[in-house]
């Protein structure tokens, strides 16, 4: 049986990831997964940059707006439903199209390896009982080594004193029959490894190009009434979307610590920072397909004809 074409955009921020998925969904047959950790969050429509809302109204687009402010989430979560989402693109004819830059929200969903989530398996939890009452009864170095016999490969990755990691190492091999080594292999640079048939695409431009850009971003966000819903953030205490630049920075100017001109450049800085560590996560993790289509607009029309062909 043929695998499900899942078409994947995936780079930094300000680089026109949304916009393109809203243009190759409309030339494909397609619709939107967002690949986002806080554009699941309702209200946060300008920090978390979603798409607009005639954009939506064009091109659906899922797992958006499906969480209250003060709730959690997780890559776990995002997994299980983004293959639901897939399934369901799947029995309609639709490509389903990934558009994020969380890389391990779309490494978790591409791959098939554990999470560590809360939420286990019957199995997992009877592994997990099982090999943390055994490690009670040894030392660092004694649990260790009897890693070190059942799976040798495993054990030469995790120092003895990481009892943590030689446990969850313990129950992998349980679990499985394989490796944690081998398990943790999956996760980087094939492809064919995956549940689907991938096309992974990558946006990227020059540096003080990107740059520019996000400053400029923020200076739109900013207009658009960015203080304002990082007001609401601050005020809820929202645990998740606290941490989220373009939120975070303000809170020092509302307790009166800094200026307004202080925090929007720190966000600035901030999302310039994050920017290049999306694109070496993505370089160094995943063997994406880069495209720079803000510095040529003719690379477009060259991209859609790579996914006709992918398509087939």
């Amino acid at each position: 049986m043929d695998k499900q074409k899942v078409l994947v955009i995936v780079g930094p921020t300000a680089v026109g990831k949304t916009a393109l998925g809203v243009k190759l969904s409309q030339r494909f047959n397609g619709e939107v997964i967002s690949g986002d950790s806080l554009q699941v969050y309702k209200q946060l429509d300008i920090g978390t940059a979603k798409a607009t809302i005639n954009e939506r109204k064009n091109v659906p687009h899922h797992l958006i707006d499906i969480k209250e402010p003060t709730d959690t989430y997780s890559a776990h979560e995002f997994k299980r439903q983004a293959i639901e989402c897939i399934n369901e693109l799947a029995t309609q004819n639709k490509l389903p199209i990934i558009v994020g830059g969380t890389g391990l929200y779309i490494q978790s969903l591409l791959y098939d390896f554990h999470l560590g989530s809360s939420e286990l398996s019957d199995d997992e939890k009877k592994s997990r009982k099982k090999w943390e009452e055994f490690a009670k009864k040894l030392s660092n170095e004694a649990l260790w080594h009897e890693l070190e016999i059942i799976d040798p490969k495993g054990a030469n990755t995790i120092h003895p004193n990481n009892r943590k990691r030689v446990i969850r190492a313990l129950e992998v091999f349980d679990l499985t029959g394989k490796s944690i080594s081998e398990q943790q292999q999956i996760d980087l640079m094939d492809l064919s490894k995956s549940s689907f048939d991938v096309k992974l695409i990558g946006l990227t431009t020059d540096r003080e190009v990107l740059y520019k850009r996000i400053n400029q971003r923020v200076d739109v966000m900013m207009a658009e009434g960015l203080l304002d819903e990082a007001k609401m953030v601050y005020e809820l205490d929202c645990p998740q979307a606290s941490q989220g630049i373009g939120y975070k920075e303000f809170f020092p100017y509302f307790e009166g610590k800094c200026s307004l001109e202080k925090s929007v450049e720190e966000v600035k800085q901030h999302s310039r920072q994050y920017a290049k560590r999306q694109l070496t996560w993505f370089r160094n993790r995943m063997p994406v397909e880069w495209w720079d289509i803000v510095s040529d607009e003719a690379n477009v029309s060259l991209l859609e004809s790579s996914v006709a062909g992918w398509l087939g």
